[in-house]
């Protein structure tokens, strides 16, 4: 029996387990590898849009992903930053002592550049970077992520001298957005996106070559060599196939004519390779609608669970001991006050990515409303109710069990509905870390500009919220004598 559950085990684990970071360009790649080693017949998967640079690679890293593209620059300037690196040799030496190898070098470039409306430049007299320095007044719109490594914006305030006093983090796509609307005037790109020629934008010379080379390369573990050989020698066929007029036109198709990324993976790859993967099977609505319902229920299900089994013995331990009781309460106050994006990315070192950071980080955010409000309800009754059941001589359990709970009943059962509730919604930012639930459409959504992606996750989270609010005023009335109710309204 051991050996068919191991077997079946290994059958259920994808040979090739491809990922990609949330941009347009990754998720296309990503699909361009995954569909690459199916067509060898090694299963393949693609875990979409992970999240950031060091998301994507942590995973990489620590075998929960096989296979991601990577850009060179980043990996010098961000991944392996402080490293003596001089040269592609000494770059796959690095890389080879973390595990990692080069399965191919695509053959384009992917460069930072900053951008301007062409009309905007041409009138300031913006050429280069360096030109920007005679506008101390213009507004810069930068991704979250550029804000922060050390090859973005750092790297061109320390060459240039930049100190744009108004410098804001925010998505790409919504930064292009806001630069066609004139709420910006200065954003970064990546040469090969599609809005540049849509928008007429304006890419700002490096003058001063802040910016390293970005060649587009897919990185490997070297242990999926042994794994998974077929797909590995395929997915190195790709080497030299993508020119960046090519990248920038697949981009176009995804960013702005709303195509599926399979669907233009699987387009390249019959016309570059000759090869000829199965169609590209899509979803419809409701599909996806129950698909993503489920993760989200077993991520808030998970989650809740946890924290009522835990936030429950603490408040009564909170009204029992008063002293360690601020202490208990302090702590998961301070929980509450740490951001759910910064929470769900100190899980990734402990946690990896997937479900687990995620059901953690929101076991976390729920505690503080189950705890405050157990504490509230216990140190709450009326002290002749505690007197009289004292003088029946039960003993603090029993009191406890019988008397106490059951008299704090509605407070707890409201602390639990609020932390239900607050549940519900963090856990769509569970799809930064590869989590899925409603968070995977919004995110793409946002990615592609597409307000009904949007919906799709967004409306389904409003109508489980208001569900699950309504499942607990029907357990109150069911668990809570009405005399409490009226009481208690």
């Amino acid at each position: 029996m051991l050996a068919v559950a191991l077997a079946l085990a290994a059958l259920a684990t994808p040979g090739v387990r491809v990922g990609s970071k949330a941009f347009t360009e990754s998720v296309v790649l990503g699909e361009i590898v995954a569909q690459t080693a199916a067509s060898t017949g090694t299963a393949a998967v693609h875990r979409r849009a992970l999240g950031g640079t060091r998301v994507v690679w942590e995973a990489l890293t620590r075998g929960e992903i096989d296979v991601y593209p990577e850009y060179t620059g980043t990996l010098v300037r961000e991944i392996l930053a402080g490293e003596p690196i001089a040269d592609d040799a000494a770059l796959r030496r690095a890389l080879s002592a973390r595990g990692v190898g080069v399965a191919a070098v695509l053959g384009f470039d992917n460069t930072y550049a900053l951008g301007m409306r062409r009309a905007a430049a041409e009138r300031l007299g913006i050429r280069t970077i360096s030109d920007l320095l005679r506008h101390p007044g213009l507004r810069f719109g930068f991704t979250n992520e550029f804000v922060d490594r050390a090859d973005g914006w750092p790297a061109l305030r320390s060459r240039y001298g930049l100190s744009a006093s108004s410098v804001r983090g925010l998505d790409h796509d919504l930064a292009y957005r806001a630069l066609a609307e004139g709420a910006l005037d200065v954003v970064d790109l990546y040469s090969t996106d599609a809005q540049i020629a849509q928008l007429d934008l304006s890419a700002l010379d490096d003058d001063r070559r802040a910016f390293p080379r970005y060649d587009a390369v897919i990185l490997q573990r070297l242990d999926l060599d042994a794994r998974a050989p077929a797909a590995v020698a395929a997915i190195r066929r790709l080497a030299g196939t993508i020119t960046a007029r090519e990248m920038t036109a697949m981009n176009a198709r995804v960013q702005l004519e709303h195509a599926d990324p399979g669907e233009v993976a699987a387009a390249f790859l019959a016309e570059r390779l000759g090869l000829a993967p199965a169609p590209v099977a899509t979803d419809g609505l409701a599909r996806r609608v129950a698909d993503r319902t489920l993760e989200h229920l077993v991520l808030v299900a998970v989650a809740l669970t946890g924290a009522i089994l835990a936030a429950v013995p603490l408040g009564i331990l909170a009204a029992r001991r008063p002293r360690l009781g601020r202490l208990v309460l302090a702590i998961v106050g301070v929980v509450q006050t740490v951001p759910s994006l910064a929470l769900l990315v100190f899980m990734i070192p402990l946690l990896g990515i997937g479900a687990r950071p995620a059901i953690a980080a929101l076991f976390l955010y729920g505690l503080l409303p189950i705890v405050r409000n157990t504490h509230a309800g216990l140190t709450g009754l009326a002290p002749e109710l505690r007197e009289s059941a004292e003088a029946l001589g039960l003993p603090p359990l029993a009191r406890l069990r019988r008397v106490e709970l059951p008299l704090a009943t509605p407070a707890i059962l409201a602390g639990v509905k609020t932390s239900a509730v607050i549940t519900v919604g963090t856990a769509t930012l569970g799809a930064l870390v590869g989590a899925g639930g409603y968070g995977q459409p919004i995110l793409t959504g946002i990615r592609l500009l597409s307000v009904p992606l949007i919906l799709e996750g967004a409306v389904p989270a409003a109508l489980l919220a208001l569900g699950v609010q309504g499942l607990f005023d029907l357990a109150e009335k069911l668990l809570v004598p009405a005399g409490l109710r009226a009481e208690r309204g």
